[in-house]
């Protein structure tokens, strides 16, 4: 068995401590999906995980508890554990479509967990404090949950599975809405969705997120949205740019 550390050296001065902490997911995220290809042992261990509380996981300790953080609070354990778990439910079925997806959902806009933030708050959750990244770099800060939705829209046109706008909308805002329980129930569906329509997911970027959902899920969500909704911008400025062809031409002699 692989064992790696948990990243402490300082970065450079020049990098953020935001940055700092999504290497170390990185180097996580990595290394469980490095298990997963090479270990059908440990990917199974790891898979009976999804959706899943800590105290119900007992196969996974001990693949990766050495790979947490052991002075780590119980929501950093349990986002460590899900992002785990849903990685290695991924590398099982990558390449073939989710079960029985399709553009259902088992996601309700309700109160599941009695924590679900009431539609509209800004930041239900989140204190005074700074928020755990905001660099302000696309690239260090990696590609948010909001990015990979807006990805299964804009890129699925034309294929056989795809993911209507409204699908990808409904989804993200339930997952927007919920406490720490709720996002941890909902989640492991959503990236099934978002996978079977082979959309990568940043697993160090949502392990940070998640591990910071408590205290900062409104900043968290807001980033999700606005990434969301830049991106299909984008996509449909891009569109409207492509259809606006001159037609002087056509005409050109009449």
């Amino acid at each position: 068995m692989t064992t790696v550390s948990h990243p402490t050296a300082p970065a450079p001065a020049q990098r953020s401590a935001g940055t700092t902490r999504l290497a170390g997911y990185r180097t996580f995220t990595t290394t469980v999906l490095h298990l997963c290809e090479r270990d059908p042992g440990a990917r199974a261990a790891l898979r009976s995980g999804v959706r899943k509380d800590l105290d119900a996981v007992p196969r996974m300790h001990r693949i990766i508890a050495h790979l947490v953080p052991s002075d780590a609070t119980e929501d950093t354990q349990r986002a460590y554990y899900a992002v785990a778990a849903m990685i290695a439910e991924q590398a099982r079925r990558q390449g073939t479509a989710a079960d029985g997806m399709g553009e259902s959902t088992d996601d309700t806009d309700e109160n599941t967990d009695g924590e679900t933030a009431a539609p509209g708050a800004e930041e239900p959750q989140a204190e005074a404090s700074a928020p755990a990244v905001e660099s302000g770099d696309g690239q260090e800060y990696g590609t948010s949950l909001g990015t990979a939705f807006a990805l299964a829209v804009v890129n699925s046109p034309g294929r056989e599975r795809q993911m209507r706008r409204g699908t990808a909308e409904s989804r993200l805002n339930i997952l927007c809405k919920q406490g720490v329980t709720g996002l941890h129930r909902h989640l492991p569906a959503s990236v099934r969705y978002l996978r079977s329509l082979d959309v990568p997911v940043d697993w160090a970027r949502l392990l940070q997120d998640l591990v910071d959902w408590r205290r900062h899920s409104g900043r968290v969500a807001r980033r999700w949205l606005q990434d969301f909704y830049r991106r299909c911008q984008e996509d449909a400025l891009r569109e409207a740019d492509r259809n606006d062809t001159p037609e002087s031409t056509d005409v050109a002699g009449d």
